[in-house]
């Protein structure tokens, strides 16, 4: 009888201890597994849902503008007390597909795609929202925009292509020959040719000497080749720039530049990156200029816009995002290196915006810092 009583105190105690250690109602004042804290001013809709799960899938992948992209949202996402998970497909577009599948099948609450350019995207964003899951697109396919409540965000690229090709001109004339780095099939691509094709239609001068494109998770690697057998063909006096479309594609004809001793050709990009701002500062860089948005940027406003769509309040169809031009000159003004971290010191408004950042998003990220 003693022992069967010692054992009933021992279990009570055991009980008591578990009970103490798993509380209810206890806040730590962190937020864990994609927890939302009850601000203030938190919508209703967020209350009623409770943890929300985020997932970030993107096609392309391999270089340093998708891991600012991905960080970006992520620590957007984290930062409101949100799950977020992100994916890369390397450019796989089975992979790509598969994701958003498995993403439709899964109890996320938002999902937002990146370069989802492939036809068959429209019927699986239809059935994610068939499945009351919000989606963002960004550099995605327009006909996402028949699917009701997707919004599609980009940036500029028109701008972009624009900033670029007038320096591209302002620097080497009207009758510049040059190097075209370019790959069809994106949305993005798409929009950048066009303002390239009107600025050929504009300055008739303008010759293109030969042109290149592939993307995988080899694109630096392997424009690097192709540039470097391009300027074999090429002696000096044939080339006076290279327009490339895409910062991989820069980055792969800087290197083959600098290797073959042919600075003399200059470098006009699109997109930037550290390593991208590293090799526009290096002693006789052949690339010059680069026109670019803050990737990181993009994937907060991407997770931003996912947040209101949770919410239940209004979020536009479209929504593109500001332009900059980065110049070897403006870099050239800062006496230490400059990084993305540091570009909003020589261009201002650099890497930050309050597009979307409601008054509530604020307060979770105060909460969720606490």
């Amino acid at each position: 009888m003693f022992k069967r009583n010692k054992l009933s105190v021992v279990l009570v105690l055991m009980l008591a201890i578990v009970i103490a250690a798993t509380g209810c109602g206890a806040d730590t004042g962190k937020s864990s597994g994609g927890s939302v804290k009850e601000v203030e001013n938190l919508p209703a809709a967020l209350k009623e849902k409770g943890d929300i799960k985020i997932k970030v899938i993107r096609k392309i992948g391999g270089d340093d503008h998708t891991a600012q992209f991905l960080a970006g949202a992520k620590q957007e996402g984290e930062a409101l007390g949100f799950k977020v998970d992100t994916f890369s497909a390397n450019g796989d577009t089975a992979k790509y597909l598969d994701a958003i599948e498995q993403a439709a099948n899964s109890d996320v609450d938002a999902v937002v795609l990146s370069h989802a350019e492939d036809a068959a995207v429209v019927e699986l964003a239809q059935k994610l929202r068939d499945k009351g899951i919000e989606v963002v697109a960004f550099d995605s396919i327009g006909d996402l925009s028949t699917v009701e409540g997707v919004t599609l965000t980009s940036q500029k690229d028109e701008a972009l292509a624009q900033y670029a090709l007038d320096e591209l001109v302002k620097q080497h004339g009207e009758e510049a020959k040059i190097v075209y780095l370019w790959v069809d099939g994106f949305p993005p691509m798409v929009r950048r040719n066009h303002v390239y094709q009107d600025v050929l239609a504009k300055h008739t001068g303008i010759k293109e000497v030969a042109r290149f494109g592939v993307a995988n998770d080899n694109t630096t690697v392997e424009t690097q080749n192709a540039v470097a057998a391009m300027l074999t063909q090429y002696p000096k006096g044939e080339i006076d720039a290279i327009f490339a479309t895409w910062d991989a594609f820069a980055i792969g004809a800087t290197r083959a530049l600098v290797e073959a001793g042919r600075t003399e050709i200059k470098v006009y990009g699109i997109d930037v990156s550290n390593a991208d701002l590293q090799a526009m500062q290096e002693e006789n860089s052949p690339w010059v200029a680069t026109a670019a948005v803050d990737a990181k940027m993009i994937g907060a406003v991407n997770v931003r816009i996912a947040a209101k769509k949770l919410a239940g309040e209004e979020t536009p169809a479209t929504f593109d995002l500001d332009a900059a031009l980065i110049t070897q000159e403006n870099l050239k003004k800062s006496s230490e290196a400059v990084n993305v971290a540091t570009l909003a010191d020589i261009i201002p408004g650099w890497g930050t915006t309050d597009a979307f950042e409601e008054d509530w998003m604020k307060a979770l990220k105060e909460a969720n810092a606490k």
